[in-house]
């Protein structure tokens, strides 16, 4: 439930606004003075925070600057029984949510304060998606191979030179493209990535280079392309391996003159982009199976660098696995876990056919299935049941009725999409298909709570 600070010198507006949003199912702190509630708000983190302007000592004006100085996202709403436009316009423009005169609309409150928590939702998932992309930029690892990757990237990323990157799936060839395009002189222009591999053969030189309207039949529109998305910037090509000949007949010519075509246009355009290429297949071996233009490769490969697998690099394993550990603990709202000794060997001994991207979904795995130390016996659990016979949880055989399997099954479903959610109910049951009231039922039952 929401967290509602009321501050106000006038007991019986206080106790009436706290019955009210009671009722409605808000939690509901009162302080009868502009000092008490700054120190309430010190203390505290609240969803927002219902203020009268006139109060005896500090009154809410000056409490309003006061908060958000300490705390800039936290919605203030301020309500005065001598209220004006003035006063409306002056509360705005410090900084306060919304202006309310006494007595309150009781429909208006109620929608602004839900308005208000929307907002701090909002905000708090901003934080939480811009948290995410930085750490996404982060290379971890102090092995040989991974310093000799970092040391290349602070090299060539300032230039202009087209890098093809190779290695296995799921190494991080995506997270050394990001690299080389933060740290250029693009990095303010756009990073377009595309993913050759993920786009039909007959669709792919529409992805990258546009059409015009009527090109073909399903063509109601013109589009623009990759390539010109990224004028300016990075243009990614993920995968190129699995591009097809004429694709990369136009790739080519585009590399060569700065100059697409349109499908279905006789237009020239000059596009300006930087390529960067990455692949986990052999370039080499398919130009000899007649599967990759030589040309091409010449032209992408000017820099070559190559991504380890996770096997090369065992000793970057538990740096690896507690970045993900913090990271994972952090955006599920959990105390944070740590591995044993024995957990962190377990780790090393596992053979990561899927690399960095499997490692990430095991110690995911491992968070919220395991207690708050993970051993090596956990590690052996889950780090790859499907391949040791046992069931993908390792829980079945604890459970004697199918129902009862059913329960803790839909208790652990809905306790994560609420944890992903920032436990936004109204969201949650969009999300998976049901209804807010069912919902509602469902957290009772298994008694949920928000950590």
């Amino acid at each position: 439930m929401a967290e509602i600070l009321v501050i106000d010198d006038e007991a019986p507006i206080r106790e009436t606004l706290k019955e009210i949003l009671e009722y409605e199912n808000f939690n509901v702190t009162l302080a009868e003075d502009g000092q008490k509630g700054y120190q309430y708000i010190q203390k505290n983190d609240y969803d927002v925070v219902l203020c009268d302007v006139k109060m005896p000592g500090m009154d809410g004006m000056e409490l309003l600057e006061r908060s958000l100085a300490l705390k800039p996202e936290l919605p203030f709403v301020m309500i005065s029984g001598h209220g004006n436009v003035e006063m409306a316009i002056d509360a705005t423009k410090k900084g306060a949510f919304d202006f309310i005169t006494k007595p309150p609309d009781l429909n208006r409150l109620l929608i602004t304060l839900r308005n208000a928590i929307e907002r701090t939702d909002l905000v708090t998932e901003t934080k939480v998606l811009k948290r995410k992309v930085s750490k996404t930029f982060d290379i971890i690892g102090e092995t040989p191979a991974i310093s000799k990757i970092k040391e290349t990237i602070e090299k060539v990323a300032p230039t202009e030179a087209r890098v093809l990157i190779t290695g296995e799936n799921g190494t991080g060839k995506e997270l050394v493209a990001r690299w080389l395009h933060e740290k250029s002189a693009r990095s303010e222009m756009p990073l377009i990535e595309v993913n050759c591999a993920s786009i039909p053969t007959e669709l792919i030189e529409s992805e990258l280079f546009g059409h015009e309207k009527g090109a073909f039949t399903s063509a109601i529109k013109q589009r623009i392309g990759k390539f010109e998305q990224a004028h300016g910037g990075t243009l990614f090509l993920d995968e190129i391996g699995d591009m097809s000949m004429a694709a990369q007949a136009k790739v080519l010519r585009a590399i060569q003159e700065g100059k697409i075509t349109r499908v279905g246009g006789d237009k020239e355009i000059k596009v300006d982009v930087r390529i960067v290429a990455a692949t986990n297949k052999n370039l080499l071996e398919e130009i000899e199976k007649g599967q990759f233009r030589m040309d091409l490769y010449h032209r992408l490969s000017v820099i070559l660098m190559h991504v380890p697998t996770l096997n090369e690099r065992k000793e970057d394993i538990v740096l690896i696995a507690e970045h993900f550990l913090e990271d994972i603990c952090a955006e599920n709202g959990l105390a944070l876990k740590t591995f044993t000794p024995d957990g962190y060997d377990a780790l090393k001994e596992v053979n990561w056919t899927g690399n960095i991207r499997e490692l990430r979904n095991v110690v995911e795995r491992l968070v919220i299935l395991c207690g708050e130390a993970i051993s090596g016996e956990d590690v052996y659990m889950y780090s790859n049941p499907a391949q040791r016979g046992a069931d993908p949880f390792g829980v079945v055989d604890e459970y004697r009725t199918l129902q009862d399997f059913r329960d803790w099954a839909e208790k652990v479903f809905i306790e994560r999409k609420l944890i992903q959610n920032g436990w936004n109910v109204a969201k949650t049951a969009s999300e998976i298909d049901i209804q807010r009231s069912h919902l509602y039922n469902k957290i009772d039952k298994y008694n949920l709570k928000r950590r």
